[in-house]
C-alpha cells in the first residue's frame, strides 16, 4: 500500500471542496485538504500533516487556475479562517452553499429534495455588525487581531474585511487607548493579565456603538479611567460594558456583566421595527441579510390574521415581532431569561400586544403548552442553535400537528436530521431556500417550509 508521508511533494488535481471550503486532492485514494484551492485546479502540493483518515497539505504552486478563481482580498483571511472562500467567485460561493444543503439532506436525512439557489447578499464585505477580538501582549504592548486558524497565536490585523468599517476603526482606536494606558492583556499560559477580549457591536442604521471589555478580574477601575478618552474618541458610543470571565476557559464571555457608562443596550432597526439589544443578547450579525432571511420565513409561512403561531428559540423577538404584525397571536419560547425580558420590552417599544413570551427550555415548555394548556398553533416557527431540535421538541411538534412548519437553520446537518424526523411524522418538504448570511465563509442559513400531509387527529 502506498503511504503518504509528511514533507512529501506531489502534483495533483483538486477534485472536490470540503464542507468548510478546503480543496480536496487524492494521492492513491488518500485525501489531502488544502486552503486556497478550487475544483479542477492542478497544483504542486507539499504534505504538512498526516492523519489516519486524511492529511493537510499546502499549495506550493498552482499549475492551472479554475475559471471560478478571483483575486484574493487578503491572505490573512486564509490564515485566520475568517474568509475561507474568498478565492471563489461569489456566484460560485452561492452554488457551493446550495450544494452543501442539498448533500446534507441526501446524506444525513436520506431525502432527495429540491434546493433553491442560495439568496446572495448585496454586500460581500463589510457586513458584520459584531466583532469579538482577542487581546494579547506582543512586543511589549497590547495587540488586537484574530487567532491563526486552529491555534491561539494572534495575527495582528487592521482591516478585517467582513466587519463594518466603523467597527474596524473603533478597534484600532480602543487598541491605541489601551496601549497608552499601559494595560496588560491576559496570558492564558499563566492565567495573569487583565484584558481578555474586546467585543464591539454597532448599528449602522441607528449609528450606535457598544464596547464590551472582557476582563479576568472584577476590578473596574482600570476601565473607568479610560472613559473620558473612549467617549471623546469613539464616535456614536452609547454604552461601555465590562464582562468578567475569570475561568481558565476558551469561552469568551462570563456570566457577570457591568455597565460602566451609558445605556445597558444599543438600538437596531430591523423589518421596520426598533429593537433594544443588550450586551450578551443574540442578534443576527448581518442585519441586511437577516431581513431577507426573516422575510423569506414570513413569505413561506403564508401567515394570516387568523393564525396562531409558536416561535421556538425566539431570542429577543427579532423574528417573533415581524410575525406578530401578520398573525392573530404569537407565542415565543427562549431559554435565556434576559432575552425574554428584552423581547417583552421590544414588544412594548413597538406597540405590539398580540405576543406572549415565556422563559424556559423548549423541551420543557412545549409539552406543557400542548398537553396541559391545549394550545394548538396553525404555524410553528423554529430557529434553533447549531445542534438543532431536541428529540423531545421534535416529538412535541409532531403531537401539535400544526398545518405548517417553518424551520430556520444555521447548520445543514442538524436541519437534515430534524426534517427527516418530521417527514417520518407526517410532514412534507415544500421548499428549501438557502440564504447567504456570511459571504466569503462556508456558513449557510436555510429556510424550509413543511406542510402536514398526514390527517390531523
Amino acid at each position: 500500500m502506498f503511504i503518504v508521508k509528511k514533507g512529501d511533494s506531489y502534483t495533483a488535481k483538486i477534485v472536490d471542496l470540503t464542507h468548510d471550503g478546503m480543496g480536496v486532492a487524492k494521492i492513491d485514494g488518500y485525501p489531502l485538504f488544502l486552503s486556497n484551492a478550487l475544483v479542477g485546479e492542478e497544483v504542486r502540493l507539499k504534505v504538512i500533516k498526516v492523519g489516519k483518515n486524511y492529511g493537510i497539505a499546502r499549495v506550493e504552486e498552482r499549475i492551472s487556475d479554475s475559471p471560478e478563481r478571483v483575486a484574493l482580498k487578503d491572505k490573512l483571511g486564509f490564515q485566520t479562517g475568517t474568509m475561507p472562500l474568498q478565492h471563489l467567485s461569489y456566484e460560485g460561493q452561492l452554488r457551493f452553499k446550495q450544494k452543501q444543503v442539498k448533500e446534507a439532506f441526501k446524506r444525513i436525512g436520506h431525502l432527495d429534495v429540491e434546493v433553491e439557489l442560495t439568496l446572495g447578499a448585496k454586500r460581500q464585505e463589510g457586513y458584520r455588525n459584531k466583532a469579538q477580538i482577542p487581546l494579547q501582549n506582543k512586543k511589549g504592548q497590547i495587540e488586537t487581531g484574530i487567532y491563526r486558524a486552529r491555534s491561539h497565536d494572534l495575527i495582528p490585523m487592521t482591516d478585517y474585511y467582513i466587519q463594518y468599517k466603523e467597527i474596524d476603526q473603533n478597534i484600532l482606536k480602543v487598541r491605541d487607548i489601551l496601549r497608552e494606558a499601559g494595560l496588560e492583556a491576559y496570558d492564558e499560559r499563566t492565567h495573569r493579565g487583565y484584558l481578555r477580549h474586546l467585543v464591539v457591536r454597532y448599528s449602522q442604521r441607528c449609528q450606535q456603538l457598544m464596547l464590551i471589555f472582557v476582563t479576568r478580574t472584577s476590578s473596574s477601575e482600570p476601565l473607568l479611567q479610560l472613559l473620558d478618552r473612549l467617549t471623546k474618541e469613539c464616535p456614536h458610543l452609547v454604552s461601555v460594558v465590562q464582562n468578567i470571565q475569570s475561568e481558565k476557559t476558551n469561552k469568551i464571555l462570563g456570566q457577570k456583566t457591568k455597565v460602566l457608562w451609558g445605556k445597558d443596550y444599543y438600538e437596531e432597526d430591523l423589518m421596520g421595527l426598533s429593537f433594544h439589544i443588550s450586551p450578551l443578547s443574540f442578534f443576527q450579525v448581518n442585519t441586511e441579510q437577516a431581513e431577507r432571511l426573516y422575510q423569506e420565513a414570513i413569505d413561506f409561512s403564508q401567515v394570516t390574521a387568523e393564525d396562531t403561531v409558536f416561535d421556538l428559540y425566539c431570542g429577543l423577538g427579532s423574528m417573533t415581532l415581524p410575525f406578530a404584525k401578520k398573525a392573530k397571536k404569537v407565542y415565543g419560547i427562549e431559554v435565556v431569561k434576559e432575552a425574554i425580558e428584552q423581547a417583552k420590552l421590544n414588544a412594548q417599544l413597538n406597540g405590539i400586544d398580540n405576543v406572549h413570551f415565556e422563559a424556559g427550555k423548549c423541551e420543557d415548555l412545549l409539552p406543557v403548552w400542548v398537553e396541559e394548556k391545549d394550545l394548538r398553533p396553525d404555524l410553528i416557527v423554529v430557529d434553533p442553535p447549531r445542534k438543532g431540535l431536541d428529540p423531545v421538541v421534535r416529538e412535541s411538534i409532531l403531537k401539535v400537528q400544526a398545518k405548517r412548519i417553518v424551520y430556520v437553520s444555521c447548520h445543514p446537518g442538524s436541519l437534515a436530521r430534524d426534517v427527516a424526523d418530521l417527514v417520518a411524522g407526517g410532514y412534507k418538504v415544500e421548499k428549501v431556500q438557502p440564504v447567504d448570511m456570511f459571504p466569503q465563509t462556508s456558513h449557510v442559513e436555510s429556510v424550509v417550509l413543511m406542510s402536514r400531509v398526514a390527517p390531523t387527529k
